[in-house]
C-alpha cells in the first residue's frame, strides 16, 4: 500500500530518519510511537508530501485516498454551518447537487430531450455515489463526535479550536479514504468522544496510522505498533500493552548478549595483554587482536523510562477538610452548570473530575482554585491548605526570555540548584538543557516546565486541569510517578484513562448539574457504570467502601504434624529441581536467540521467544508455588 525504503530526513546536521524502512499494508491498524522529537509527526507530513525526503523512497497507488487530520487544521476558518463543513467532504456528490438543481431551473423553461437526458444521467451518477444519504451520514459522524442537532446549524467561527478540530475529524471521516493518518487525534476529545472514535475505527475497513499518547485508545484500536526510535522505525506485531511486553524481553535478551559480549571482550583483552610482549605469542595476540576489532558489537540497553527519584515535601499538612463545597449554582447566559451542588475533598484525597466537555469540569475547577468567584453558595478552602493550580493557558505566563532553570529558580528560591536539576532531569531536561530559553522550548516541553514549577511550589493541594496534553508517553509515566508520591491532596480534569486509573483513589463527576462521587479507582467506575444501564428505573448511588471482613479463624494444626512436614518437605524438592531445569533451559534458550541463524529468521525468532516466554512464566509459577510451600513448612514447624 505505502512502501518506505532507506528514508533519511536531515534537519540541519541532525537525522531524524536514518535509512528507515516500513511498510504499511492494507488494512493495518497501526500505532505510531516514540518520544517527542523523534520525527512521528515528521513522518506523516513527508507521506502526505508536504515535506521532502534527503534520500530514499516513499512509494504507494496513485489513486489512493489519504485522510490526514494533523494539528494545523486547527487554524481553518469558515462562516459556514459545520454540517456544511462537514459535507464538503463529499466534493463530487455536491457538484453534482448543483449541476441538477441548475438543470431543474432550466427545465421550467426548456423541455428539450438533451437537457432530460443529462438530468438523468447526473441523477443517476448521484444515486450511485449515495448522494441522497450524504446529509444523513454527515450528521451522524458529527453526533458521535459530540455534536447536538442544535449545534450543527452553527458557523464553524463560533466553535473553540477543540471543537473545530472534531469538525476537521468529521470531514476526514466522511472521505472514506484508504488510509487514515491520524496525530494525536485525541486531544481534543472527551471521554465519551474518545469512546465513540475507538469504535468508529474498530470498524474502519481501511489502514489507520496512530500517532497518540493514549495507552488505552491505542489497545482498543491498533493491532501492531512502530516505534520511532534513533532514527529507525521497528515493528512490533500486537497493540500497546504487547509492545511493552515484546519490547522487555527484547530488551532483557540484548542486555544479556551484551553482557556475555562484555565478559568475552575483557577476557580476550586480559589474554592479548598478557601475550603481545611474548615473541612465540605475538602472532597469537594479533590475531586475537584483529578478531576482537572485526566484532560486531551489542549495543547495552538504554534506559527509555527514567524514574522519578525525589520526594515532594511541603512545609505545613493541611487540615482534614481541603475544600468543602455547599449550595454551589453557577450558570451562563442560557446555561445552568451547577445548582445547589454539595462536595468535599478530604485530606488525601487523590480525585479524579471526569465527563463530557461542557458539563462544567474546568468551571468547577477554576472554582476550587479561586480563579472564579462568580457564583453563589459557598466554595471554601479548609486549615492550612496551600495550592497550585495548573492550567495550559499557564504556558502563557512563563518568562520567555528565562532559562529553564531560572525560571525554577525564581519560583521556588528555597531548592538548591542541585534539587532543582533533579527535579528536571525528572522530566526529561538533563545536562545543558536547562539553560535552553522558555521561547525555544515546543509545547510539549513548556508543558513539562509549567509541571516542573507546579511540583516543586510548597503547595500541599495540587489542582490540575489537562497536566498530560502535548505529552509523549514517557512523560506522562513520569507525571505519573511524580503524583504517586505526592503526599499532599490533588484534583485532576484528564481525559488520558491510563493516567487517570494509575493517579485516582476517587471519582467526581457532575450528573443533573450535582457533583457525584464514586469511592473508588477509575477502571472500577467504569465497571460500575457499565452495570448502570442494566438498573432501569433504579436510583444509581455509588457503592460505599467496603468494610475489612474479619478474618476467618485459621483451621486447627493437622494431628500428625510430622507427617505433613516430611510430605510436603518431598514436594519442595521435587520443585527445586524442576526450578533448576527451567533455568538451565532459560538459559540454552537465551543461547539460541543470541545466534544468527535464529535472530534472521523470523519463524524461527518467533519460536524462540514463545519458547523462552513459556518457560519464563513457567519459572514465575514453579518459584511462586516454591515459596508459598516454603511459608506452609514454616507455620508447621513453629
Amino acid at each position: 500500500m505505502i512502501a518506505i525504503n532507506n528514508l533519511t530526513f536531515e534537519i540541519g546536521a541532525r537525522a531524524l530518519y536514518d535509512e528507515a524502512n516500513w511498510h504499511i499494508k492494507p488494512g493495518e491498524k497501526i500505532g505510531l510511537i516514540g518520544a517527542n522529537g523523534t520525527g512521528k509527526t515528521t513522518l506523516l507530513k513527508i507521506i502526505v508530501g508536504q515535506y521532502s525526503p534527503t534520500s530514499g523512497t516513499i512509494s504507494m497507488a496513485k489513486d489512493i485516498k489519504i485522510g490526514y487530520l494533523n494539528q494545523d487544521l486547527l487554524s481553518y476558518q469558515s462562516d459556514k454551518s459545520i454540517l456544511h463543513v462537514a459535507m464538503e467532504a463529499f466534493e463530487r456528490q455536491n457538484q453534482l447537487h448543483t449541476e441538477i438543481e441548475n438543470i431543474l431551473k432550466k427545465l421550467e423553461t426548456d423541455y428539450s430531450d438533451d437537457l432530460l437526458h443529462k438530468l438523468s444521467d447526473k441523477q443517476h451518477e448521484f444515486e450511485a455515489l449515495d448522494g441522497y444519504s450524504i446529509e444523513y451520514r454527515a450528521h451522524e459522524i458529527l453526533a458521535g463526535l459530540g455534536f447536538s442537532e442544535e449545534e450543527q446549524t452553527r458557523q464553524l467561527s463560533t466553535f473553540s479550536g477543540g471543537w473545530r478540530m472534531r469538525v476537521m475529524l468529521a470531514r476526514i471521516l466522511l472521505q472514506a479514504p484508504d488510509i487514515l493518518l491520524l496525530d494525536e487525534p485525541t486531544n481534543h476529545l472527551d471521554l465519551p468522544s474518545i469512546k465513540w472514535l475507538e469504535t468508529y475505527l474498530q470498524a474502519f475497513e481501511g489502514a489507520i496510522v496512530i500517532v497518540s499518547h493514549d495507552r488505552y485508545f491505542l489497545d482498543r484500536v491498533v493491532k501492531k505498533i512502530v516505534e520511532s526510535r534513533k532514527g529507525k522505525l521497528t515493528p512490533y506485531a500486537g497493540n500497546y500493552s504487547f509492545y511493552l511486553e515484546e519490547k522487555a524481553l527484547r530488551e532483557e535478551i540484548q542486555s544479556g548478549q551484551y553482557k556475555n559480549q562484555q565478559a568475552r571482550i575483557r577476557q580476550e583483552e586480559r589474554l592479548i595483554e598478557r601475550f603481545r610482549a611474548k615473541a612465540s605469542k605475538a602472532k597469537m595476540a594479533q590475531s586475537r587482536i584483529k578478531a576482537l576489532d572485526k566484532m560486531e558489537r551489542v549495543d547495552d540497553v538504554d534506559d527509555d523510562n527514567p524514574s522519578v527519584n525525589f520526594s515532594f515535601k511541603f512545609s505545613k499538612q493541611s487540615g482534614r477538610h481541603v475544600v468543602r463545597i455547599e449550595h454551589l449554582s453557577k450558570s451562563y447566559p442560557g446555561l445552568s452548570i451547577l445548582n445547589n451542588a454539595e462536595g468535599v475533598i478530604e485530606k488525601g484525597d487523590k480525585i479524579a473530575l471526569i465527563g463530557a466537555n461542557g458539563k462544567g469540569k474546568s468551571t468547577l475547577l477554576r472554582i476550587i482554585a479561586g480563579a472564579d468567584k462568580d457564583f453563589t453558595g459557598m466554595s471554601e478552602t479548609g486549615h492550612n491548605v496551600t495550592q497550585t493550580f495548573f492550567a495550559q493557558h499557564q504556558l502563557e505566563a512563563l518568562h520567555l526570555e528565562n532559562e529553564i532553570i531560572r525560571e525554577l529558580q525564581a519560583f521556588a528560591p528555597k531548592h538548591t540548584e542541585t534539587e532543582l536539576r533533579s527535579i528536571l532531569g525528572c522530566f526529561l531536561f538533563t545536562g545543558d538543557d536547562v539553560f535552553k530559553k522558555i521561547k525555544v522550548l515546543s509545547g510539549g516541553e513548556k508543558s513539562r516546565v509549567a509541571l516542573a514549577k507546579a511540583l516543586t511550589s510548597d503547595a500541599n493541594f495540587l489542582v490540575l486541569d489537562e497536566p498530560t496534553n502535548h505529552l509523549d508517553i514517557q512523560s506522562v509515566n513520569i507525571l505519573i510517578q511524580s503524583l504517586q508520591q505526592f503526599d499532599g491532596t490533588f484534583i485532576v480534569v484528564s481525559h488520558d484513562r491510563f493516567f487517570l486509573d494509575n493517579i485516582a483513589n476517587k471519582i467526581w463527576y457532575i450528573e443533573n448539574q450535582e457533583i457525584k462521587e464514586y469511592p473508588g479507582t477509575y477502571a472500577e467506575y467504569e465497571e460500575w457504570q457499565s452495570k448502570r444501564p442494566a438498573q432501569a428505573g433504579k436510583p444509581a448511588t455509588p457503592p460505599k467502601k467496603e468494610e475489612k471482613p474479619a478474618e476467618k479463624p485459621k483451621p486447627a494444626p493437622s494431628a500428625d504434624k510430622s507427617g505433613e512436614l516430611k510430605r510436603l518437605n518431598q514436594t519442595l524438592l521435587k520443585l527445586e529441581e524442576r526450578i533448576g531445569t527451567l533455568k538451565t533451559a532459560l538459559a540454552d534458550t537465551e543461547t539460541q536467540l543470541s545466534k544468527q541463524e535464529i535472530y534472521l529468521d523470523s519463524k524461527k525468532l518467533a519460536a524462540a521467544n514463545d519458547q523462552y516466554k513459556k518457560t519464563k512464566a513457567e519459572l514465575e509459577t514453579v518459584q511462586g508455588d516454591w515459596e508459598s510451600l516454603a511459608e506452609q513448612i514454616l507455620e508447621l514447624e513453629q
